[in-house]
């Protein structure tokens, strides 16, 4: 039945972090209050920099920044390149809000990274300029470069607004060891595939046979909504659910394959598969002590797990439910709103941005999948692990459903955990809690988005 009314980790890592060795580029590390804002806007002004001086503003920090910084100084260095100002601002609401009035002050910046689901919400205020997909393609980058699923996100509204970079899903991390003791390594050396609940408890059972903890799967929901979100969207995408979020109308929703999904999900955290009251950093420290036998997370904890030596694997989230789904979000760039761009210094973004993308084997390092399709076709992917062992979850993006509140960060997610939390701790009954939150929700579609 189809309801639209309540009565029918772990978050990515942006934490800023100091860091050196940006040479030509210049770097100013999260501006606090919003009173702030002049000054980097003044940084951006148009009229101060050269047409060859291109303002960046992002949220990639400690590793990610890193990389982003190794591949922009790669572009620099190219003949005819155009000069790149790094901004880097906090991860989360206040560098959504700083971009906004940037963009309606006449103060924004020639580019900015922005998630994918966010996107929808700052279309309708006008807040973004189109991509120009004759000039990207000038510079090699064509629209069959990217996997369906991810070129719908970038068009809203019939308007290409966002190139994306990547997509970062949420995955099942194993431990390859306890898996090979527990007999569920195949031939090739990959955890054996399973196709029904029952055969799934039976593998994670196994698992948790083997590991310290006794427990098969790790994953970290308290205080965590975002988490709590990811792992409700993936199964209940999978048992054909959707969501619809329509402007001035009430969340669209399959009452009873919500049901089934909670129900689902606390099977897996009832003290026999899963540990019953995980956060995000006691689930994570289980696993990347080796004390259980796999992991609910997103792909951005793979360096973690590398630099503490676990011997892991990944792939996508077994398709138990349905059809396999894996929920994800996009790092994206945006061309913030100008009356009037230099249009000198646009061509410079279009191209910065086709050698970033044509680059992003770079970026895939760190975990993330590369938006930009002939990457995934190169060999050097291929030897890329374990990141090209669940490189299938681009054909199972599932994004947040579009509306001016949802997205990475958003308080969508943090409404689902406010309300839900309690569900997974067996508090409440399901449909309590998920009332509660449809409530919230419903409220939010009554109301005029602040973009």
């Amino acid at each position: 039945m189809l309801h639209g009314s309540p009565g029918s980790s772990a978050r990515p890592p942006h934490t800023l972090t100091a860091r050196g060795g940006f040479g030509r580029r210049s770097l100013l590390k999260g501006a606090g209050a919003l009173g702030a804002l002049g000054a980097l806007a003044g940084c951006s002004g148009a009229s101060a920099r050269a047409s060859d001086d291109i303002a960046f503003w992002h949220l990639l920090s400690g590793p990610d920044g890193v990389t982003m910084g190794q591949l922009l100084d790669g572009y620099m260095a190219e003949d005819g390149a155009s000069r790149v100002t790094q901004t880097v601002l906090g991860w989360g609401a206040p560098y959504y809000t700083k971009l906004a009035m940037a963009s309606a002050g006449g103060r924004a910046p020639d580019v900015a990274v922005m998630h994918a689901a966010r996107v929808p919400g700052y279309a309708p205020g006008g807040l973004l300029d189109e991509w120009d997909l004759d000039l990207l393609g000038e510079f090699g980058v064509v629209q069959s470069d990217f996997p369906e699923r991810i070129w719908e996100k970038m068009v809203v509204d019939g308007k290409l607004l966002d190139i994306a970079l990547d997509s970062h899903p949420f995955v099942m991390y194993y431990n390859t060891e306890i898996a090979d003791a527990a007999g569920q390594l195949g031939t090739d050396g990959l955890l054996l595939p399973v196709s029904s609940v029952e055969e799934y408890r039976e593998q994670l059972l196994a698992l948790g046979a083997q590991a310290p903890s006794g427990h098969g799967l790790s994953w970290g929901y308290l205080g965590d909504g975002s988490n709590q979100w990811r792992m409700f969207c993936t199964y209940y995408t999978q048992a054909g659910g959707t969501i619809e979020l329509p402007v001035g109308g009430t969340m669209q929703y399959q009452e009873e394959l919500v049901v089934q999904t909670i129900e689902y999900i606390l099977s897996l955290i009832d003290g026999e598969v899963g540990n019953t009251a995980h956060d995000g950093g006691t689930a994570i420290s289980e696993f990347a002590t080796g004390g259980s036998g796999a992991f609910y997370g997103g792909v951005w904890e793979l360096g973690n797990y590398k630099a503490q030596g676990v011997p892991f694997d990944m792939q996508v989230i077994p398709g138990v439910l349905g059809k396999p789904a894996a929920y994800a979000d996009s790092h994206s760039f945006v061309l913030p709103h100008q009356s009037a761009p230099d249009e000198a210094r646009r061509r410079g973004v279009h191209q910065m941005v086709a050698y970033l993308l044509k680059n992003s084997l770079t970026w895939a390092g760190a975990g993330h999948i590369p938006a930009y399709a002939p990457i995934l076709e190169d060999p050097g992917y291929d030897d890329l692990l374990p990141q090209s062992h669940y490189a299938d979850a681009i054909d199972h993006l599932v994004y947040d459903p579009p509306a001016w509140f949802t997205g990475s960060g958003s308080d969508f997610h943090t409404y689902f955990g406010n309300d839900m939390q309690n569900v997974w701790a067996r508090r409440v009954e399901p449909l309590e809690g998920w009332n509660a939150f449809v409530a919230r929700i419903n409220d939010l579609l009554g109301k005029p988005s602040p973009m």
